[in-house]
Parts: C-alpha cells; structure tokens; sequence
C-alpha cells in the first residue's frame, strides 16, 4: 500500500565536499533487499562512504524517500520525518560524519513495505549536484500459525503492534467474518487485553470457537492470522461438598460383595 507524504519544509540539500566532485569511477549505488515482519525493527542499511571514499565533508544533509515523498530529512540537529512515521524512525545522528547513512524503522507495518531511496547533495565547483547513494526494497510480512487447544483451556493472541485495531473471527463452516474485537470497544466478557502488553486471552475455549482468528491494523490489512483447532475433555470437576469417594476399605467391601453374589448365582443353578 502506497501513501503519499508531503513534507511541512524543504531544506537544500547540501554537502560541502573537499577537493571537488564525486569521480566518474565511483562505484555504482547499491539495490538491497531487507524483510522483517510486522510489529519488527527493519534496519535500511545505507553508507555513504563507499561512494565517496573516505572524504569527510564537514556538514551534510540527508534524505529517505519513498518515489512519491520523503520519509527522513536530516541536517545537523534539524530533522523531520513524514507523520505515517512519526515516532517510529532512528536516523544516524552522529553516525553520518563517519559514513553510517542507514535508517531503522521501529514497529514496522505491512504499509511500510516498498522501495526507499538514500540522496546526497554535493557541493562542487560547478555547483550543487545531487547523488543518489542507495536503494533498499522493504518487504513487511504479517504472522501465521497454528494453535491446538484442549477444552476450558485459554488461547492468548499477540497484537504484536500498537497499530493493531480489530480482531476478526470465521468459523470452520465459512460463515462470514464477525468482528470480535477493536481497539477501545472492548471484546466481550471472554476477550479480554493484557493490561501494558499487546495480547488478547479468549477464555474457556468452546468448540465452537474453533476456525481463523485475524489481526487487522488501522488499514485493514492484515497483521496476523491464527489457525485455531479445539478438542480434548474439560477439566475434570472437583466432587461436590459432602460426597466422599470410595477408598481403602470401601473398595475391598465392594469386591468382597461382587464375588460372593456370584458364588451363590453359581450355586444354585447347580443345586
């Protein structure tokens, strides 16, 4: 899923280079691939220096984008980042003066995933010229599993992101999707979320609650997916109060009686 961000300002992008431009010999720039899964930290890794050598210029600008926006801006102590993003990227900080360009995008989501794109500008004698240092290509992926669970027992089912918002249900005879949960509706009396952790406990599993349990975030798109398979017994009951269970002695009385009726059922059919 594609989103289109439009930065509040726009600063020059600008890198004063020592002794010149970048030579036509330098290598070309990199197309990476990184996968992570939702809910993860994706790290785009990015290093300038392997197209500038080892020239430090002293003051630069940096820029990620996506090929309709930018994502990540940073010169000196200013920074701006795209609000889908906001709270959830790291760029290199003080890192950049050593060659370290890379981006980290914390609590990734499956709307994240797509190609970003590191840029430079270089200030030379013919002016300013813009280098494209990096490409890396993001694929997010949401959970899949398989959940076996006996009856009464409890299923917990991971959110794995804040951005979580509805939980949805469908049964093993197909019939359609029932929302179950969503983020500040509650779930009913046997849904309940783990105060401070990103989890959901269906308690006292019926039969019925066997089929596909999904994780769907702010977009609908789908974070997790849980197979879910109930069977076994309940737990066994304790006695009531007041009923004893037969032990020690009672048993053996209860043998005794057995073989002595039998002994006399043999006797007398054959008197």
């Amino acid at each position: 899923m594609q989103r289109v961000l439009k930065p509040r300002w726009t600063l020059m992008l600008t890198c004063f280079l020592v002794g010149g431009s970048v030579e036509a010999s330098a290598p070309p720039p990199l197309h990476l691939s990184v996968s992570c899964s939702v809910g993860h930290r994706a790290v785009l890794p990015c290093s300038w220096r392997r197209l500038l050598g080892s020239v430090a210029p002293p003051a630069c600008h940096l820029q990620w984008a996506t090929p309709d926006a930018a994502v990540l801006e940073q010169l000196g102590a200013q920074r701006w980042e795209a609000p889908g993003f906001r709270g959830r990227l790291q760029g290199p900080g003080d890192r950049l003066g050593a060659g370290d360009c890379s981006l980290v995008i914390s609590d990734a989501q499956i709307g994240d995933a797509g190609q970003y794109e590191s840029f430079m500008v270089l200030e030379g004698p013919r002016g300013p010229t813009q280098v494209f240092i990096q490409s890396v290509r993001l694929a997010v992926h949401d959970h899949e599993s398989q959940e076996s669970r006996g009856l009464g027992e409890d299923l917990v089912l991971d959110l794995y992101t804040r951005h979580s918002e509805r939980v949805v249900f469908q049964n093993r005879s197909g019939a359609p999707w029932a929302e179950l949960w969503s983020r500040g509706g509650g779930g009913g009396e046997r849904l309940v979320k783990r105060p401070q952790a990103e989890q959901l406990t269906l308690k006292e599993l019926h039969l019925e609650d066997q089929g596909t349990y999904r994780v769907l975030d702010q977009h609908g798109l789908t974070v997790s997916t849980v197979q879910l398979s109930v069977g076994g017994s309940p737990p066994a009951a304790s006695p009531h109060l007041g009923e004893r269970a037969p032990t020690g002695d009672g048993v053996r009385d209860g043998c005794s009686t057995f073989f002595f009726s039998l002994l006399l059922t043999i006797f007398i059919h054959l008197v």
